[in-house]
């Protein structure tokens, strides 16, 4: 099984339950991880899965709509991986730094794996 990943994938939006989260927008750290069989073994670049192509969808999703909750943008940005990329297994991870969880050093973030 061949996973492809990208890692670290910093992406502005403007996603939050308080409207100052949503006016002045942030940062928000994206982990991807789709299971695509044995894809790309064949060292032919039209075998395997773009990982560029990968990037691009995370930041479209995350453009396309404003989400209250990290747990609906990770849901929608693997729903439309696992729609665009036909992997067998997507997991997303997403961080957001700027939070200080009960004013403490640290950052919250969510996972959602489908299917």
């Amino acid at each position: 099984m061949i996973a492809v990943e990208v890692t670290g994938l910093r992406v502005f939006g403007r996603h939050g339950v308080l409207p100052e989260e949503r006016e002045r927008g942030q940062g928000f750290v994206f982990e991807v991880e789709l299971d695509v069989g044995e894809r790309g073994v064949s060292d032919r670049l039209e075998d395997a899965v773009d990982y560029v192509a990968v990037a691009r969808t995370v930041r479209e999703v995350s453009d396309a709509h404003v989400y209250a909750l990290l747990e609906a943008l990770a849901t929608a940005v693997a729903d439309e991986l696992l729609r665009r990329f036909g992997a067998e297994r997507v997991r997303v991870r997403i961080v957001k730094p700027a939070v200080r969880p009960a004013g403490l050093d640290g950052a919250v973030g969510v996972s959602v794996t489908r299917p």
